[in-house]
């Protein structure tokens, strides 16, 4: 269905074949529901509802809502930002942008309304999709932006905002998938940096929604008789390539637990109530698994556990390498490279890079949006760098030794020490402030603050407690120091720069984790 792959599952002879136009909507999606009873979403929550979407109501859904879009102004082109929780709109509304040739921009409902008002701000889009509770804050911050368009609300009613649910089902299910090209823009995520504000990086129809055929072949090795289960925040990245695209190429259904947040015991009573036959979590939540009675469970059909979004300890998983990042995929050509942009042979450490040159690999982002000098510094010669530490041993296994940056990795969640630092220094008690990684035996990593508190002000666990209510309330409340340390100064170099690589390389002194580069 969709892409052409050609080749077997040899990652010598592997290619993926790209057309000069593609719309997962209407090449995927639509082919998926030619048959009519095939189960395309599997969604339950913790009140007892259950409800069975099939591929035929998904695209049928998704054609009314793109009708919504339209009436509201969205064009071919247009950004539409999407805050939503996992309910099934949620997939609607991400197959309807790319049906009429919008571009998604998903979002995380835990964004305060600071974070909205930045996106907004840099993405400029024409409508906001949002629950309920989300619609609060994005309407603190609306006033500054009448060129947003469209206001749609998914699940209750609020003055200023169109009911998603009632005009998705009066709209008409007739609308022709925009023949886009391959190479044009469609999903626009934002991502934590070491410095400044989050990132706006740009897929295109053949890097995310075409190329991630690859992650249902061969990385989940799914097929149209699977249930796919991942854990993933629907503002991220994870969620579209492990809960729409690398699934529905493979004709699998998608199963989606909706609750407010994540409980090990409930999950594994889940799994084992429901055929599952795979599943996709950050290692956080294999840790915190692992640390339930696991005999007490049984799990019928579940073939197979991936993890993405951090590092995964051995203790946890047995790979042909355990604690291993595994070999490269198909399709794509690794190596750790030095500032030359030179591969290095086996055992030395180095930058882990993506051959780029002369052929660009399908699932490599188009570009830093807006910012061609943030692009340009991820590549060093043929290579694109991915920002990762690495090793390789002689067999060709990469091994992970640390992020190359001060990008904190914990739960999954990508969190940038800049916006936690601006955070704490907007409090009346803090002069100065670091935040770096910090290791943690369920989280992989947390993060935590040094603080220079301002004259005067007495340091005790209230005022921790305090920073910490701060920053939650000031950005999105994963971001906040689980960790926090009084000190008299920060460690800078002659020009001011704060030593964040100093402050880290004692944190994982004080208590080993894995290697710092």
């Amino acid at each position: 269905m969709g892409a052409v792959l050609t080749g077997t599952i040899s990652r010598e002879d592997f290619r993926l074949d790209v057309p000069a136009r593609y719309n997962f909507a209407a090449d995927v999606v639509d082919l998926w529901a030619e048959e009519s009873e095939k189960l395309a979403l599997l969604w339950v929550d913790d009140q007892g509802q259950e409800l069975r979407v099939t591929f035929d109501e998904m695209a049928r859904r998704s054609r009314s809502a793109a009708n919504v879009l339209a009436s509201l102004g969205v064009r071919r082109g247009d950004v539409v930002l999407v805050l939503l929780p996992a309910l099934v709109e949620w997939w609607v509304l991400n197959l309807a942008c790319l049906r009429m040739g919008a571009v998604v921009c998903p979002g995380t409902v835990q964004l305060s309304p600071k974070d909205i008002a930045y996106r907004l701000r840099a993405a400029r889009p024409a409508c906001v999709v949002a629950d309920a509770d989300t619609a609060q804050h994005v309407d603190e911050v609306m006033d500054d932006f009448p060129e947003v368009r469209g206001r749609l609300l998914v699940g209750d009613e609020r003055p200023g905002w169109i009911s998603c649910d009632d005009a998705v089902r009066e709209a008409s299910s007739d609308f022709p998938a925009v023949p886009t090209r391959s190479d044009e823009n469609a999903i626009l995520y934002f991502t934590s940096g070491t410095t400044g504000a989050p990132k706006m990086v740009m897929h295109t129809h053949a890097s995310y929604p075409l190329a991630h055929v690859i992650t249902g072949r061969f990385w989940l090795g799914l097929g149209p008789e699977d249930l796919h289960w991942n854990l993933s925040d629907t503002g991220w990245a994870k969620a579209a390539w492990s809960s729409i695209f690398g699934p529905w190429h493979m004709g699998a259904a998608v199963f989606v637990h909706h609750a407010k947040q994540f409980e090990p015991e409930r999950a594994l009573e889940l799994l084992a109530a429901h055929p599952v036959s795979s599943f996709c979590g950050a290692p956080t939540v294999y840790r915190m698994l692992v640390l339930e009675d696991l005999a007490r469970f049984e799990f019928a059909t579940l073939r197979s556990c991936v993890a993405a979004g951090e590092p995964l300890n051995p203790e946890i998983v047995a790979e042909p390498r355990p604690g291993s990042m595994g070999v490269a995929a198909p399709g794509f050509e690794l190596a750790v490279i030095d500032e030359g942009g030179h591969a290095l042979p086996a055992g030395e450490r180095g930058d882990l890079a993506v051959r780029v040159s002369p052929d660009r690999p399908v699932g490599i982002f188009k570009e830093y949006w807006k910012d061609p000098a943030k692009t340009a510094s991820t590549y060093r010669g043929p290579w694109y760098v991915t920002g990762d530490r690495a090793t390789r041993d002689g067999d060709g296994y990469f091994w992970f030794i640390a992020r190359a940056d001060d990008v904190i990795i914990s739960s999954g969640y990508r969190i940038g020490p800049f916006e936690v630092e601006s955070a704490l220094l907007e409090h009346q008690a803090v002069a100065e402030s670091a935040v770096v990684s910090s290791p943690d035996a369920v989280r992989g990593e947390v993060v935590k603050a040094f603080v220079v508190l301002t004259p005067g002000t007495e340091p005790d666990d209230d005022l921790i407690h305090a920073l910490q209510e701060h920053v939650k309330e000031t950005t999105a409340p994963f971001k906040y120091p689980r960790k926090v340390e009084f000190v008299e100064a920060l460690p800078k170099t002659v020009s001011g720069k704060i030593l964040r690589r100093e402050l880290r390389e004692r944190e994982w002194a004080v208590a080993p984790g894995r290697p710092q580069p």
